[in-house]
């Protein structure tokens, strides 16, 4: 069994909100589209860029997607908020913004965060009476 890094774990999450922001929309039952689809001619696509489209992720991808985000619920849901925004690649300032604190605690947050997720799928349990950095510094270990 491999032993979970925390950049394996930022990846994951990562990849989990990718495959979420690739998923088609949620529409309401019943909705489609009465226009007939439109099939352009070779005449019509010359000179034309080439539409490139990445592709719709596999069940794999959406299962491992699916089992990161559950890996939020060992958090505070304050953290949990934190690294969902951070793997979605939002900017630094908006989360300190959105959760009233500061760019360093945002860090510091972050990086244990990550710490306890690494923790856990490594199957240790997180010591209550052990600071942050410990427990950030023994996941990089």
């Amino acid at each position: 069994m491999v032993e979970w890094t925390p950049t394996m774990v930022e990846d994951r999450l990562e990849s989990a909100a990718d495959v979420f922001r690739s998923l088609p929309d949620v529409k309401p039952q019943g909705y489609f589209n009465a226009w007939p689809e439109y099939f352009h001619s070779f005449a019509d696509q010359v000179g034309q860029e080439p539409w490139m489209r990445r592709p719709k992720p596999g069940p794999r991808d959406i299962t491992q997607a699916e089992d990161a985000l559950l890996w939020l619920r060992w958090l505070d849901p304050a953290d949990a908020r934190l690294l969902w925004l951070r793997a979605n690649r939002k900017p630094w300032k908006p989360i300190c913004w959105e959760l009233g604190i500061s760019r360093a605690t945002a860090n510091r947050r972050w990086q244990y965060g990550i710490a306890v997720i690494v923790w856990r799928l490594n199957g240790r349990r997180v010591p209550k009476k052990r600071s942050m950095e410990f427990v950030v510094a023994q996941a990089a270990q």
